[in-house]
């Protein structure tokens, strides 16, 4: 089993998720009592939001560096970076250290290619929404066309994002207007939606959808452990 290491705490609350499938999902592939050989460094995500916040990604993208070569130095072999919206910084990551970076769009994509969809929806933060760091490695790695909610619809993403899932609250009001959002979409042509936010897979479920969900946190988690295990 190869060592993964982590950049997590962005926030905390999806980090955890991410130890747990990973631990769980060691334990059904390899059964017994095999768990993940992990490093995490986990960082402080109110520096980072407000790196964010003030478009300082130079900065954010170095602080996260960092992170990388610690985990490099420790022993790490790969890298998952615990978040889509700072896969913008990505560059500065992979140019940082000479282990893999495991990149959670490339991860969606193939498992939304694999399935056949063309024209898929997009919920994340509004940098994730409306920047093209992310949507375009869809579009040109995997020819998906990406469509998101409308400017009021992004904006009620990105408060719950950040005001809710990331402080730990889970408000049924807000499940219901994803689950609004997720019909729009559908609406508008999407065959099913990508939640690009490692905590929206916390507020709604395939039991809330009308259309297929990608949840970004389980297939970053399920590519990291086919590299981890390849060899095992």
């Amino acid at each position: 089993m190869k060592r993964l290491g982590l950049l997590g705490g962005m926030s905390w609350e999806s980090t955890l998720s991410y130890y747990r499938l990973l631990n769980q999902g060691v334990g059904r592939r390899l059964g017994g009592l095999h768990s993940a050989d992990l490093l995490l460094h986990s960082v402080d995500f109110a520096l980072i939001e407000a790196l964010q916040t003030s478009g300082d990604w130079c900065r954010a993208g170095a602080l996260l560096a960092d992170s990388a070569r610690i985990l490099q130095s420790a022993g790490a072999s790969a890298l998952l970076l615990c978040t889509n919206t700072m896969h913008k910084v990505s560059d500065a990551i992979e140019s940082a250290v000479s282990i893999p970076l495991l990149h959670i769009a490339d991860a969606t994509g193939q498992a939304v290619h694999r399935v056949g969809h063309r024209k898929v929806g997009l919920l994340g933060t509004r940098f994730t929404m409306e920047e093209d760091f992310y949507r375009q490695r869809l579009v040109d790695g995997f020819g998906l066309q990406v469509i998101t909610p409308d400017a009021n619809g992004r904006a009620e993403v990105d408060r719950v994002i950040y005001q809710e899932l990331c402080r730990g609250r889970i408000e049924p009001e807000s499940r219901l207007s994803f689950c609004r959002l997720i019909k729009q979409m559908g609406d508008a042509g999407a065959e099913a939606v990508i939640l690009g936010c490692t905590e929206i897979g916390l507020l709604v479920g395939t039991e809330d959808s009308i259309l297929p969900l990608f949840d970004t946190t389980s297939l970053h988690v399920d590519a990291a452990l086919d590299w981890a295990l390849s060899g095992a």
